[in-house]
Formats: C-alpha cells, structure tokens, sequence
C-alpha cells in the first residue's frame, strides 16, 4: 500500500512539473514575441513535450496565456462558505487576506510581463472576457438559491465588475511603477470600500 501511496504521489509531482515546464516556456515566449507570433508547436518543441502532451494540461493556446492571471473561484468561495457567513463576508474575507498576502514577490515580474501580454493581444482579451463570464454565471447559480434567480443574476454582475475593477487597478498600480507593497496597501484599501459598497450601496461613497 504505502509503495502505491509513493508512486501516485510521484507521478503527481511528475505531472506538476511538466504543467509547471510548459507554462513557464509559453509565458517566456509570449513574453518576448507576442502572443499571436508564437504557435503551439513552438511551445511544444520548445518544452520537450509533445503537442498531445501540451494539449493535455492546456486545452487551447490561450488558456497557457491566461494560465495564473484568471480570476477566482467566486462560486466556490460562496459554496464552501462556512454556516452564518453571508456571500459577501465570505467574499470580502477571501479577497482581505488575498490583499494581505501581497508583497515583494519573486515572481512579480514574470506575472507583470503576462498581464501585457494579455493587453497587447484582442484575442486574449476576449477570451479573458470570456472566463469572467463564466466566472460571474457560476457565481449566479450559486446565488440562485439564496436569492432567487433575477436578485441573484444582478448581485453576481455588481460583484463581478467590482472585482474585475479591483484586479485592473492593483495591475495597473504596478504597471506604472508603484512597489509591491504600496500596491497591495492600494489594494487592501479598495477591497474595503468595494464591498461596503456592495453591502451598503453607492451612498457609502459619500465624504470619502
């Protein structure tokens, strides 16, 4: 039992690696070329997998652009919300501690150079459109049952822009040059006032 315990485990971590290689090889190459100037097949060539291979833990070229910029689980941080907590407090928790958690980061510039990638090319923005839309559906069926359908469609509209928002102007503080860590101040501070916002309506605005 505990040697089949060990090599399900290694093929994982085997699995990781691979998705880890050829995420990091696409985003190089968007990086540098451009989007639309690289094929699949280049990727393919360039991370020593297959093209079958790459299709397996990428579904579309676009999806390996998109790869760790797409939004959250908003229906699952509602589901899984623990018993008393309304959506809302379970969403501003979600994004109060995702705001917290940010800083200096290693990683930073890799992620910065992919969200350009993202601008400069139609066909991402569209289909990072396209997730939102997804996104804020799931989070509509969730809401349903809560608030029935038509209350439940126009408050997961309102916190999807809001969040959509929210992640557009923490980039865009970055992208102009503001540190890590003035960024995520920035971003704790937007955070509050969209969901007081969403709780309380746009008379919360007022005086601030």
């Amino acid at each position: 039992m505990g040697i089949v315990v060990f090599m399900s485990g290694l093929r994982e971590r085997k699995k990781q690696q691979t998705r880890q290689r050829i995420a990091e090889v696409a985003a190089r190459m968007f990086a540098e070329r451009g989007f639309d100037a690289v094929t699949v097949n280049e990727i393919a060539e360039a991370a020593d997998v297959a093209k079958a291979t790459l299709f397996g833990y990428f579904p579309t070229k676009e999806s390996l652009a998109l790869d760790g910029v797409g939004g959250d689980d908003l229906a699952g941080i509602v589901a899984r919300r623990p018993a008393g907590r309304t959506p809302l407090e379970a969403l501003r928790a979600h994004y109060r501690a995702f705001a917290a958690g940010q800083g200096p980061d290693t990683h930073l510039d890799a992620l910065l150079a992919r969200v350009r990638v993202i601008q400069d090319s139609p066909a991402l923005r569209d289909a990072a459109n396209n997730l939102l839309y997804q996104q804020r559906q799931a989070l509509t069926q969730v809401l349903t049952d809560d608030y029935g359908p038509t209350v439940a469609a126009l408050a997961a509209a309102q916190i999807a822009a809001c969040l959509t928002t929210l992640q557009e102007s923490y980039f865009q503080h970055l992208l102009t040059g503001a540190g890590a860590q003035d960024a995520a101040r920035a971003l704790a501070r937007d955070v509050e006032l969209a969901f007081d916002l969403l709780e309380h309506g746009i008379g919360q605005a007022e005086g601030r």
